[in-house]
């Protein structure tokens, strides 16, 4: 099967699966290259036991929308959190989530394009978008964090980049990379 009709189809199947959001949550479901799809709170507490996190950690979550993977990084393993995501709407969201569960302090989120937030200081970088998404992130990913960043996303692969891990939960995937030392060349 060619890699256009494997993208074609991923692409059907999550326009499929945006259609509820889109009843639920009106027209700005979809800004920018990802429609917003919750990540289920099974799947997010697996991402954050499969990146290790803990109290030490940065996590930055790509394309946060409601902002659950970053106030569950603070608020059960007492980490510092960052989400990124275009839509004002959900970085709203995200920030009155944070409020409400006490950990406003400890957590920020913006209105960014994540192609061009500064990620450097993220210890974990976590990910709901497409595999198409990932593979154009994968360079700033590399270039930008420092070597054993994580790097853990729900659902969707990064190509080639053979992830370290790979788990299931509920049936759906979640991968874990590991960012590699730099090369001489780099």
């Amino acid at each position: 099967m060619s890699s256009v009709r494997v993208w074609a189809g991923a692409a059907l199947i999550l326009v499929f699966l945006a259609a509820p959001a889109a009843a639920q949550w009106g027209d700005d479901y979809f800004v920018g290259d990802v429609p917003y799809v919750p990540t289920p709170n099974a799947v997010v507490e697996a991402m954050l036991e499969l990146a290790g996190v803990t109290k030490d950690d940065v996590v930055y979550d790509l394309g946060c929308g409601d902002g659950r993977i970053i106030v569950a990084a603070a608020t059960r393993h007492g980490a510092h959190g960052v989400g990124i995501d275009l839509n004002p709407k959900r970085v709203k969201e995200a920030k009155a989530n944070a409020l409400e569960a006490g950990v406003a302090d400890r957590v920020r989120f913006l209105q960014a394009d994540l192609f061009k937030a500064d990620i450097s200081e993220a210890t974990v970088v976590t990910l709901y978008l497409l595999t198409s998404v990932n593979n154009r992130l994968k360079p700033k990913l590399l270039a930008e964090l420092k070597p054993d960043t994580r790097v853990v996303s729900h659902r969707f692969d990064m190509g080639d980049w053979t992830p370290e891990k790979k788990i299931k939960v509920d049936g759906r995937p979640v991968y874990l990379w590991r960012v590699p030392e730099k090369s001489a060349g780099h």
